[in-house]
């Protein structure tokens, strides 16, 4: 791969990124000469970040606070000089600069946001809403925008469009389409953004004064989340701060920008100085998940005669080539939250989702008993878990779970005694039976030169015992009159790391279904820190935790010092951690592999950057390079899309659990079993770099 690509390859805007600024001037009252410098001063420093967009308060240029000296011509003409110093210099600068002005038009007076580029006036917006309630007066001043009859204005000189419908639609920025309203227009029941966003815009600019009482904060908060959420948009907003008057109000200079109701950054309030905040906003996946949400479709289908009437401006933005890093916080772990509280509440849901499925189909079906393999890993111990829990619900003893040891050619010490003391610990029935004279008939009957004593161990001998198990648990099922529980979790259906049919493919509910393993391992932590079983059970899961992760297929075998190298999952099909990632991104966002890889960079390929769980082992916090994320995503795209669909068209049910998604035909996921992965392999031969 040549030098210029592999320098686009780590470019945010060349990864469907747009960098956007929320600045936040120190201004003083009545001197729009000051507050443009200070303006141009925060534009300066969003332009030096490689800023598409910098967005400032309402009415930034003269300050908000001016009351009835927004009817002195003194201050009204010195704000246009202002506002003519900002386009001036913006000829120099990258960002779309947009500023709050007031704005004499048709003999009214009228609270602007005004979007300029590059010495050019894009647009004009007037606000919508006036607030004329509790310490708002606006209306003694100001004009709605609903009362102008004019579709442009002429200022500083230029003549550009006026008005609240409004599109500024970059030319060069695939998905970069920015809408303007005022502080109120968000408060009200019918924000003009909302038809903005159904129109196309993916950036919706919210220009606001907004003085603070208690507790407003947290409500401007959960108003730009909500309206980033229910738009599929980023929400980007800007409160007046240091220098308004104090009069009868306080000013906190509240800057935040959400992405699809997630906060992705926020200013310090109550800063005495001006200050500035940066995110990079994923175009992709906004629009990726517009595409998914019908209902979003049916509502600009619904206004479509409104949509029909916004105007659009065009603009280029000339984004900086390079790397710009990133300024944004991208999870090693998408499944599993590394806030402590939201990744507890997470897991209690998760927990006891899985837990009341269990219980309606137990009920819904007249069966008490279940029936498990128990292996002494994670999948089958948190298969367990959930089933002592539906028992108790039930108010059924445990021993109605009967609960099998089904050792193998190799399974381990460690494991089986896990497995063992993990079922004595919860009260279950356990039982053991050894697989192995039945496999050694099935190898025999096949001519495998495993059963005349050769150490062939092909996927058929490992094969023979994954069936074995299954059909074992199946007729017991028959006989006790029990559902066979399965334990299979979603990385490995992604992988199709699963023995088709008569294998751990098969079950008759599965409650691990939409459950990635990484989610398992802290579904298991969350179970021991909150206490929802004895200390000897804790013990026993913590073990169970500390073990390397094997199918326990093929024997263990002894490297060239004589240690023993047991089977190991991770080294064939990838470390789980990564291969969730590349999971998450494919199913929820469908986001090229480029992109995916690009993200998983970020992520993963410095340990002493971003969040981690906090009780995840030091030990256990890795750190991968390009070359190896590269390698195993190939891994991943090949299994994902070209090898195991056929595996997942035909599911047992079980319940979804997480947003990031099932792979149930029925429910999140439904492909043909027979497609290729060669599409997705070109791409990310052709953009990821190879070192």
């Amino acid at each position: 791969m040549n030098p210029t690509a592999t320098t686009a390859f780590f470019n945010l805007y060349h990864q469907g990124m747009v960098r956007a600024a929320v600045c936040v001037p120190r201004v003083r009252i009545a001197d729009p000469g000051h507050n443009a410098r200070q303006t141009l001063d925060l534009a300066r420093q969003a332009h030096e970040y490689g800023a598409a967009v910098a967005l400032f308060p309402e009415l930034g240029l003269s300050a908000y606070s001016n009351e009835d000296l927004f009817q002195q011509e003194a201050l009204l003409t010195a704000s246009l000089t202002a506002l003519a110093d900002v386009i001036r210099a913006s000829r120099d600068l990258q960002p779309l600069i947009v500023v709050g002005v007031p704005v004499r038009h048709e003999d009214r007076l009228f609270n602007c946001a005004v979007a300029v580029q590059r010495g050019r006036i894009l647009a004009v917006t007037p606000k919508t809403y006036l607030p004329n309630y509790r310490e708002f007066y606006e209306k003694r001043q100001f004009t709605s925008a609903t009362a102008a009859y004019s579709r442009q204005i002429t200022l500083c000189g230029q003549v550009a469009p006026f008005g609240s419908d409004l599109l500024l639609e970059a030319d060069d920025v695939t998905g970069l389409c920015c809408h303007l309203e005022i502080c109120e227009d968000l408060w009200s029941p019918t924000p003009p953004s909302t038809l903005a966003a159904l129109g196309g815009a993916t950036l919706l600019l919210n220009l606001s004064a907004s003085n603070i009482t208690i507790g407003k904060a947290a409500y401007r908060n959960a108003l730009c989340a909500a309206q980033s959420g229910k738009c599929i948009a980023a929400y980007l907003y800007s409160a007046a701060g240091p220098g308004e008057s104090s009069t009868d109000l306080a000013w906190d200079g509240h800057a935040a920008i959400f992405e699809n109701g997630n906060l992705l950054a926020e200013s310090q309030r109550f800063a005495r100085e001006s200050q500035l905040i940066v995110a990079d906003i994923d175009l992709d996946q906004l629009r990726a998940e517009r595409l998914r949400v019908t209902s979003f479709g049916d509502a600009a289908a619904a206004a479509r005669d409104q949509l029909r009437q916004l105007r659009r401006v065009t603009f280029s933005v000339q984004p900086p080539s390079g790397d710009l890093g990133l300024c944004r916080a991208v999870a090693r772990f998408p499944f599993v939250p590394a806030d402590t509280t939201t990744r507890d509440a997470q897991c209690y849901e998760a927990y006891h989702i899985q837990v009341q499925a269990l219980a309606q189909r137990l009920e819904s079906s007249g069966i008490e008993r279940l029936v498990l393999g128990v292996s002494g890993g994670l999948d089958s111990t948190q298969a367990l878990l959930v089933a002592a829990r539906t028992m108790d619900w039930l108010h059924l003893p445990r021993t109605n779970i009967l609960a099998y040891s089904l050792p193998g050619f190799a399974t381990g010490d460690t494991t089986r005694r896990n497995a063992w003391q993990l079922m004595a610990a919860l009260g279950v029935t356990a039982q053991e039976i050894d697989i192995r004279p039945s496999c050694e008939q099935m190898l025999r009957d096949l001519n495998h030169p495993f059963a005349a004593g050769a150490p062939v161990y092909d996927v058929t001998f490992e094969n023979v015992q994954a069936g074995e198990r299954t059909s074992h648990l199946f007729r017991l099922a028959n006989y006790h009159h029990a559902l066979v529980l399965g334990t299979g979790d979603l990385s490995e259906l992604a992988l199709g790391w699963a023995t088709y049919g008569v294998g751990d493919h098969m079950s008759h509910y599965n409650v691990n279904a939409s459950v990635s393993k990484t989610l398992i391992q802290y579904l298991i932590r969350w179970v021991m820190s909150s206490n929802q079983f004895d200390d000897v059970t804790n013990h026993i899961l913590q073990a169970i935790l500390a073990t390397e992760i094997s199918p326990e297929l093929i024997p263990a075998t002894a490297d060239a010092s004589g240690a023993v190298q047991l089977q190991s999952t991770e080294a064939t099909i990838g470390p789980y951690e990564l291969q969730d990632f590349n999971l998450y991104y494919t199913t929820r966002y469908g986001l090229r592999p480029s992109k995916i890889a690009f993200l998983a960079w970020h992520a993963w390929h410095d340990r002493t950057q971003g969040m981690w769980p906090d009780n995840l082992p030091m030990a256990r916090r890795h750190q991968y390079d390009l070359i190896t994320i590269r390698h195993w995503l190939i891994v991943f795209v090949t299994r994902f899309f070209g090898q195991s669909q056929f595996k997942r068209s035909c599911l047992p049910n079980g319940p979804k659990v997480g947003s990031g998604g099932s792979l149930s035909p029925r429910g999140d996921w439904r492909a043909p079993s027979d497609a290729s992965a060669d599409l997705w392999l070109a791409e990310l031969n052709q953009q990821v770099p190879e070192a």
